[in-house]
């Protein structure tokens, strides 16, 4: 088969690595509209289904030379005093770690491997999708430049569409269906290089989606002589707007908007207005998502992460989910080699309705209910979180927080390998 893979971010650089160790592929093009894929962004993480098949890939080493493996999660109030904490990877069972890693970095290890692997003309920048349509068992799909130009038509057995949340090729198969939906709540993110806090591989997390979160961890190992270690943060107000910015990951944010609402806030030792004021770059991005869909593809058309499910960032989930998707396509086209179309409709009757569960369960902010609680009943901080809350209501949020993951560590070590053999 020759694929077309339209997008060169995590899910579409992951689908072609998968779609090469599976043999399926004679002929992999994967394009992308930007002129030069440059190590943009910030903090993401990697929870351990994703990094499993990573490692699966061969990249363990390069992963866990750019990526710190976080040791646990500490969610506290404003003040820094701790509600609740859970270990997190291989401290909580998993056999995979779970990665904190920046953004960047992950998609040029990604990159790499990719030209690598499948050869140096393999991703073609400056180049996007500007119609495709099915020929029989061919997709024929019309090319342009930057400038809108015309490159011509690349004829191909599959189209991926990796093309994230306004993905051109979603928009060819759904042409009807409208802006992104918003939750009202406008996020800041950065990095910053600062001294290492709790374990050194803790996240942090204070507040709520009620008013104010703050999201804190670090994405390197120790630098220099002095140890410090470059911290990725993650803001999100409310926002009393009806309208939503149009989403665009590299948008330098406002820091004098979002500072007032984290006046006093400590977490962990952390100064958090002064972590964010020493940021050399801020972004600003509202926090969106699209409504699960009817469907992903048709014949030999299908999509793969963000431009099929994109979805609040509760869970540390987006990413992972776009590397399962990779994971799985490859997996089921090998096992349709004789009918591609019927390994797509395989891979979307598995893949879209466990992503759709993970959008619906982010869109609910299940952890913020009881997070509420805390505030409204101990607005000035407490001694001992139980003379707060209750045992259930502690065992809650750990439930909560479950539900925005979607895998549990002994279904995950249990599970079968998806590398084709």
């Amino acid at each position: 088969m020759r694929v077309l893979i339209v997008g060169a971010g995590i899910g579409g650089l992951s689908a072609a690595l998968s779609l090469h160790a599976a043999g399926v592929a004679t002929g992999i093009q994967v394009i992308d509209s930007v002129s030069e894929l440059r190590p943009l962004g910030v903090g993401i993480n990697l929870l351990p289904h994703a990094t499993r098949e990573l490692i699966e890939l061969g990249l363990g080493p390069e992963l866990e030379r750019i990526a710190v493996p976080t040791a646990e999660v500490v969610v506290m109030d404003r003040f820094g005093n701790r509600i609740w904490s859970e270990a997190r990877g291989m401290g909580a069972g998993y056999n995979w770690p779970q990665y904190s890693v920046h953004r960047g970095e992950l998609q040029a290890m990604l990159l790499a491997a990719v030209r690598d692997r499948l050869g140096p003309d393999s991703v073609r920048t400056s180049t996007a999708l500007a119609e495709v349509r099915r020929e029989g068992d061919k997709v024929l799909s019309r090319l342009v430049g930057r400038a809108g130009e015309d490159l011509g038509i690349f004829e191909s057995d599959l189209v991926i569409g990796a093309d994230g949340l306004n993905s051109a090729v979603r928009a060819q198969l759904h042409p009807d269906e409208g802006a992104p939906r918003w939750s009202g709540i406008k996020m800041w993110r950065g990095c910053t290089e600062g001294d290492a806090f709790l374990t050194g591989r803790s996240m942090m997390w204070a507040g709520s989606n009620r008013a104010a979160k703050f999201v804190v961890y670090p994405i390197s190992a120790p630098r220099g002589e002095g140890g410090r270690v470059l911290i990725n943060w993650v803001a999100e107000v409310r926002v009393d707007s009806d309208a939503a910015q149009v989403p665009d990951w590299d948008r330098a944010g406002d820091l004098a908007e979002a500072l007032p609402h984290y006046q006093g806030w400590t977490m962990g030792g952390v100064d958090v207005c002064e972590l964010m004021a020493s940021s050399p770059k801020v972004l600003e991005y509202p926090m969106v998502d699209r409504d699960p869909l009817p469907f992903w593809g048709r014949g030999r058309i299908t999509l793969l992460g963000d431009a099929a499910h994109p979805m609040y960032p509760i869970g540390s989930n987006g990413g992972s989910q776009a590397i399962l998707d990779a994971r799985h396509l490859a997996q089921l086209l090998a096992a349709h080699a004789d009918d591609p179309a019927a390994g797509l409709a395989a891979y979307e009757a598995l893949r879209l309705p466990a992503t759709a569960a993970v959008v619906a369960a982010n869109r609910t902010f299940p952890m913020d209910r009881i997070l509420n609680l805390v505030a409204d009943r101990a607005p000035e901080g407490f001694g001992a979180v139980e003379d707060v809350l209750s045992a259930a209501e502690i065992t809650a949020i750990d439930e909560a927080f479950r539900s925005t993951t979607g895998f549990d560590a002994d279904a995950l070590n249990a599970r079968a390998s998806l590398s084709v053999r």
